[in-house]
């Protein structure tokens, strides 16, 4: 049984825990762990199983991997939340988001460090358009509208807010874990950035999901993009409990 709870863990570990929500993710977590496991920056992975009905456990049990098992699916938000209560209770310096669809590369969390270590960040994000511009795709254009609308509210110019791939200190980790309206979306960075939160970005590259499905269809992906501009232009205007 592999399964972690928050009193594992005494030896000596890395700075750096990533956290890897995943949902029905079977096809795709041994590659995800396999390119974490063959890096040399020293990392550690707990995978939060989120409800996930296909052979996510078994397969976690079978292979011996780093797993949080929810009983139910509480979504991004109440997954995400699980693995920074686990990454802050268990003393870890920096957490990152990390997909479980294999689109995420762990070669890219060593730049994400440096980058921090650099300028006592609290947050770097992950871009794709920091040596390129966007497209015209329809999830391009909707990226360059909430770039906008965090520039508007803010005075921060972040180049894409919509990259999943995300590294947190211990006091951003703190807020993600043990308060409430934290979710790991563009809205709840521009209210940081707007807050104080000093924010950086590195270069990154996402690629391609082989198997399983995006739950951001065309039409999801324009509901998402609307939900992220009004919370950002209106809500969060009138969000308290400043950081």
């Amino acid at each position: 049984m592999r399964e972690v709870n928050d009193l594992e863990q005494q030896n000596r570990k890395p700075d750096v825990l990533l956290i890897i929500p995943a949902y029905n993710e079977a096809e795709n977590l041994p590659r995800v762990v396999r390119d974490i496991t063959s890096q040399r920056f020293p990392m550690d992975y707990i995978i939060v199983s989120d409800g996930s009905t296909d052979d996510t456990i078994a397969l976690c049990e079978r292979e011996g991997y780093h797993y949080i098992a929810l009983p139910v699916n509480l979504g991004l938000s109440g997954c995400f939340q699980t693995g920074m209560k686990y990454a802050y209770r268990n003393g870890y310096q920096y957490a990152v988001q990390f997909d479980g669809d294999g689109q995420h590369q762990a070669v890219d969390i060593e730049p994400l460090y440096r980058k921090m270590k650099e300028d006592n960040y609290d947050i770097v994000l992950g871009s794709r358009f920091l040596e390129r511009k966007k497209g015209g795709s329809l999830r391009e254009i909707g990226s360059r509208m909430i770039t906008g609308a965090i520039r508007m509210t803010t005075g921060k110019h972040i180049t894409d807010p919509t990259c999943g791939l995300r590294m947190y200190n211990r006091r951003m980790m703190e807020h993600f874990a043990n308060r409430k309206n934290y979710g790991p979306e563009p809205d709840t960075i521009a209210y940081l950035a707007k807050n104080g939160a000093k924010i950086g970005e590195a270069p990154v590259t996402i690629r391609e999901r082989i198997s399983g499905e995006s739950y951001l269809k065309p039409v999801s992906a324009m509901k998402y993009m609307a939900r992220m501009l009004v919370s950002i232009l209106v809500i969060q205007q009138f969000r308290g409990n400043k950081i």
